[in-house]
């Protein structure tokens, strides 16, 4: 379905060598790689259409504003959204879920309310949470786990059924386990029980097809950073009856209505919520992203990581002293491990000597590694750009590290 080798032709960073190897690029799940064309669409904004956006009428800044808010019109249409004006522009997708909390949220909740996040959370989506139910007095309700690292559906009916949840915040695809959320069904339990859903699918949209009005999402959180796209641009969904009742908690330029001496009003949704000047060549990078994913196609991706974390599940079974975490099947393009007692540093340490790029860590999910009993945990993570034999580079690599540590019981 994906002819990998010629998609791997489309990124220079794969064509150098790192400490004497080809680079085997396994972090997608941080930040993915960029293709020749984003770079290029990157560079040619800049040499011929840079300017203000929404700001002047003279040529540069109309070419900058058409393409910061084609944009826009593209991203709705990725994930399938009504309007372009559901869009908010945000730095990340951490930016797209403090708005929500300190805009939608905060002003809301009080002491008796109730929000329901889980383990699986990266932090983005549960230090705001936590925020909000110190500032407010509302309860925090946490989600555990199945033994194999799913949700406890059970559990979150229960709360639901306390009858004072007004906020569930969950992730789509978990950035550790790899466990996918069955958000649709989450999300219409949610309402039954009047809450508004926050999705963090930073760890999904970039890999699988996801459409907001199929799915009914309130809310939903988008990294740039994560599908091909530069650093510093992401996206806020929220359904448009939602945002307009928000105010926005970062004013100055481009977002007010009228100001007057003593008071001021606010644009309309979404300008409201990009205060200042916004990252245009980010969102010029990220329309060109959306091109190339959408020309792969979703749904292939999609199944390709899933044959890739498959294999990847299986051949690092094979390696003695090696703990994986999550569900085997289904699960996210993303493979956490353990090496019998090594620190996950000395692992990727080893492995870069190798030219094997992995992450090593606790992955902002702190209160998950807490779950699995571990401070920390390698991960392998796949893209379209990933194939078996970078899977089995991984696991030579790993022969490598037990062959360096061979003095540690494994």
């Amino acid at each position: 379905m994906l002819d990998i080798k010629k998609i791997k032709q489309d990124f220079p960073v794969l064509k150098q060598e790192i400490n004497g190897h080809s680079l085997c690029y396994l972090d997608s799940g941080a930040s993915s790689q960029l293709p020749q064309q984003v770079l290029d669409a990157m560079v040619h904004y800049y040499s011929y259409s840079h300017a203000n956006v929404h700001r002047g009428v003279h040529t540069l800044a109309e070419r900058a504003t058409s393409a910061y808010e084609e944009t826009r019109d593209k991203v709705a249409q990725f994930i399938g959204a009504a309007e372009a004006e559901t869009i908010v522009f945000t730095r990340g997708s951490t930016e797209a879920l403090n708005l929500v909390a300190y805009s939608y949220a905060a002003s809301r909740l009080s002491a008796g309310d109730g929000i329901i996040t889980t383990r699986l959370e990266h932090h983005s989506n549960l230090v705001p949470w936590q925020q909000v139910a110190a500032s407010t007095g509302c309860s925090l309700n946490m989600v555990d786990l199945t033994e194999d690292g799913n949700l406890q559906l059970d559990q979150y009916q229960a709360f639901l059924d306390q009858g004072n949840i007004k906020i569930c915040a969950f992730a789509h695809a978990s950035n550790v386990v790899g466990s996918i959320a069955p958000a649709k069904e989450m999300i219409a339990r949610a309402h039954a029980a009047g809450a508004v859903v926050v999705l963090d699918a930073a760890q999904s949209v970039p890999h699988m097809p996801v459409n907001v009005q199929d799915l009914d999402v309130d809310f939903l959180a988008v990294s740039g950073h994560k599908m091909l796209a530069p650093t510093g641009i992401g996206f806020l969904y929220g359904k448009r009856e939602l945002l307009e009742d928000m105010e926005p908690y970062q004013t100055g330029g481009s977002m007010i209505g009228f100001v007057e001496p003593e008071s001021s009003t606010w644009a309309a949704v979404p300008t409201r919520f990009e205060a200042g000047t916004p990252n245009i060549v980010g969102a010029v990078g990220l329309s060109a992203a959306i091109d190339y994913l959408e020309r792969l196609g979703m749904d292939n991706i999609m199944e390709h990581e899933r044959q890739l974390a498959d294999y990847a599940w299986q051949r690092l079974s094979e390696v003695d002293g090696t703990q994986l975490y999550g569900p085997r099947s289904p699960r996210a393009g993303l493979i956490s491990f353990n090496v019998g007692h090594l620190h996950p540093h000395d692992v990727s340490t080893v492995l870069d000597s190798e030219g094997i790029a992995i992450r090593a860590g606790h992955h902002c999910a702190q209160p998950l590694h807490k779950w699995l009993n571990v401070a920390a945990t390698n991960r392998a993570s796949f893209y379209v750009y990933n194939d078996e034999e970078d899977i089995d580079r991984l696991v030579a690599g790993l022969a490598k590290v037990k062959e360096m540590f061979e003095d540690v019981t494994f």
